[in-house]
């Protein structure tokens, strides 16, 4: 896993790639001043870093079975009397959480 400043480091660089870049002020299209590409840099530094750090979340939030599949699998468990690791939802929630790990 990258430090924050590794990925800082990505994100001048990307900034600095792209240059110029372009903003429009009044139906005027003006160029980045030094002040603007040194936030846009900060902020794609920090969007780097809340992606790297939180990420995982949505993966798994987009991952999970609906709130009813969820609970259509734990009843079926339930009556199988697999209320334990052979049972479908937990191998379901297992494998999402193995798929979308939190960073260490």
């Amino acid at each position: 896993m990258a430090t924050k400043e590794e990925l800082q480091a990505l994100a001048d660089q990307e900034i600095d790639d792209a240059k110029p870049l372009y903003k429009q002020v009044n139906s005027e299209r003006m160029e980045f001043s030094e002040e603007d590409y040194a936030q846009a840099k900060i902020d794609l530094g920090n969007s780097k870093w809340e992606a790297q750090q939180f990420g995982y979340i949505q993966a798994r939030q987009e991952a999970y079975a609906s709130m009813g599949d969820q609970l259509d699998q734990l009843y079926w468990d339930i009556d199988a009397g697999k209320l334990d690791k052979t049972g479908e939802w937990y191998k379901a929630i297992k494998k999402v959480k193995d798929d979308n790990p939190k960073p260490s």
